[in-house]
């Protein structure tokens, strides 16, 4: 485990309160380090995130906010990715917001244990 990610197990705080990291509107405002070290080491579906993997919220987000995640999606692969058959829409819901949610998670792991290391440094 790297100091950053250790760093990131130890911080329940909303990411919000102390960095600039955008959060996009269909992830929870107050995810914080904590989650962001569980998502990248298991995935949304280790319940490290129940929000995407839980068919009532992942249906509520993707009715909200469908259209930017898909686009997220496309604009990390250059495509959007063909979800495992046999799934109804509740399953698709969670496929692809979990796919965004840890694409996200992924892509703020080192800026977010960078805060946190000058943030620790500070005090």
């Amino acid at each position: 485990m790297t100091a950053q990610l250790a760093n990131l197990w130890e911080n329940n705080k909303p990411i919000k309160e102390f960095t600039e990291i955008e959060i996009p509107a269909w992830i929870e405002s107050d995810i914080s380090p904590y989650d962001i070290a569980a998502i990248t080491q298991g995935g949304c579906a280790s319940g490290a995130y129940m929000p995407a993997v839980t068919y009532h919220s992942a249906l509520k987000t993707m009715a909200e906010h469908g259209d930017n995640v898909l686009q997220y999606i496309e604009d990390v692969y250059g495509e959007i990715p063909a979800p495992d058959t046999g799934l109804g829409w509740g399953g698709m819901a969670c496929h692809y917001l979990s796919m965004a949610v840890e694409l996200w998670a992924f892509s703020i792991e080192q800026e977010l244990g960078s805060a946190l290391d000058e943030l620790e440094f500070a005090e």
